[in-house]
């Protein structure tokens, strides 16, 4: 979509109505568009010197300015009804399912499948018209038997893929208290189809109820999808969970984003902090599979940048967006570039630093402390871990009073509380699930 050529011809239109009908005219351009930012964390360094710089490249997705006129969404729900769903559990996932279903309309098409040794279809995808049936057959699900997640995914997703369209909503919905054990069981194996469901514009949230279930399994195919995860310790607490998701379902205003970074002028990518991506020579690219209207999300790119001469100016990276308006229907696109000057001075390198910007990168460096800790303890390094989480917490500390910032202090005495728990053999299970979901809501900056 070519804005300028749009407002120009819009222009041509309403001039002879008036000054005050063009001066709407930019307001009118970016209601239904998504706005990036670049930010750099330094913009100023000191010059005469080699920096590791962090670059902020983030995403806003826009005001839903009806909000009757949301996007429709395509919604299978996936619950897991083995044996150990019995009692409680199974009645508060049913009614959990079914108070979500309630945000529904005609507009939307739903389904259900549940799973345990064998898949069965309880709601075939169909338009959310006659909602007391739907009930009626949910209210029907019982718990017995094995478990067999991949096949139960992969059928919600056949579901989905009867009214697949690129301007719906299309998401699986899983919910799981136990370990794959019927089919593929493996967190790799789970991740693979992940991907290849995003590649259909498919996205997987994961929801993880006590402490029987793989979070390693269960993040890694929300994350290869771009959906979200959740970790509930206790089944009364589905349905605020569930109430949630929907809300983001309900609010997606673009998908299918991809993000392209560009070094330039000998500036080179050390790593991008918070997504998968892949880095190849100067070329940095990642992908999101859904924005959602007036939230943030953003990837931190640590650069190492080459040494300049004083007042010299120096572009650091060029960035390019294309994404799926679902307002507009049409593929559109976005740029932009960063910009670093170069000073002798420390003052105005400090006076121009972009707090922000550092914060966040500061949360996602802590925030692979924490994974590098996971990794350590799982190996039997207890004492490496534990020193992991309290360098972490050292180095949080140190920029919250660098920066006066009252959320790093927070995150550090929750990194140190995370090494004191690590001791406690008993504990490590709901630890790490705990571990586990908050990595994946700092990285994807998931906003329950």
């Amino acid at each position: 979509m070519n804005t300028q050529l749009d407002i120009s011809m819009l222009k041509r239109f309403v001039r002879p109505f008036g000054f005050a009908l063009l001066s709407l005219l930019p307001v009118l351009a970016q209601a239904n568009q998504v706005n990036l930012n670049i930010n750099l964390a330094t913009p100023v360094m000191e010059a005469e010197q080699s920096h590791r710089a962090f670059i902020k490249v983030s995403l806003e997705g826009f005001k839903q300015q009806d909000k009757q006129a949301r996007i429709p969404a395509n919604v299978a729900i996936v619950l897991d009804k083995s044996g150990s769903m019995g009692g409680d559990k199974i009645k508060y996932a049913r009614e959990a399912a079914i108070m979500a279903i309630k945000r529904l309309d005609e507009r939307d098409i739903v389904s259900v499948v549940s799973y345990d040794s064998k898949v069965q279809v309880v709601v075939p995808a169909t338009q959310v018209r006659n909602q007391q049936s739907i009930f009626n057959a949910i209210r029907n699900v019982h718990a017995n038997g094995n478990t067999a997640l991949f096949a139960g995914v992969s059928k919600g997703a056949n579901e989905l893929r009867k009214f697949l369209s690129r301007n719906k909503v299309n998401r699986v919905i899983l919910m799981s208290d136990g370990l794959a054990n019927v089919g593929p069981q493996s967190a790799s194996e789970l991740g693979e189809l992940g991907a290849s469901l995003a590649k259909e514009g498919i996205s997987v949230t994961t929801i993880g109820l006590g402490l029987g279930y793989n979070e390693d399994l269960m993040t890694r195919l929300a994350g290869f999808s771009d959906g979200n995860h959740a970790f509930v310790e206790n089944a009364e607490d589905l349905a605020s969970v569930f109430q949630y998701e929907f809300g983001d379902v309900l609010s997606v205003v673009a998908q299918g984003v991809n993000i392209e970074i560009r070094c330039r002028n000998g500036v080179k990518p050390i790593r991008l902090l918070g997504r998968k991506s892949e880095i190849i020579g100067n070329r940095v690219t990642t992908r999101l599979n859904q924005l959602y209207s007036e939230q943030e999300k953003f990837v931190i790119l640590e650069v190492e940048v080459p040494k300049q001469q004083a007042e010299t100016e120096l572009e650091l990276v060029a960035v390019n967006v294309n994404y799926n308006n679902l307002f507009t229907q049409n593929q559109e696109s976005l740029s932009g570039q960063s910009v670093a000057r170069f000073s002798l001075s420390q003052q105005e390198v400090k006076a121009a630093r972009d707090d922000k910007a550092l914060e966040a990168a500061v949360e996602q460096v802590a925030n692979e402390f924490s994974k590098n800790a996971i990794e350590a303890r799982d190996s039997g390094d207890l004492k490496g871990a534990k020193k992991i989480l309290q360098d972490s917490a050292s180095y949080l500390g140190s920029q919250a009073q660098s920066l006066s910032s009252p959320r790093l202090q927070e995150q550090k005495e929750e990194a140190l509380k995370d090494a004191d728990a690590l001791e406690t053999e008993q504990d490590w299970n709901k630890q790490r699930k705990e571990l586990k979901a908050r990595q994946y809501k700092r990285a994807t900056q998931q906003t329950y």
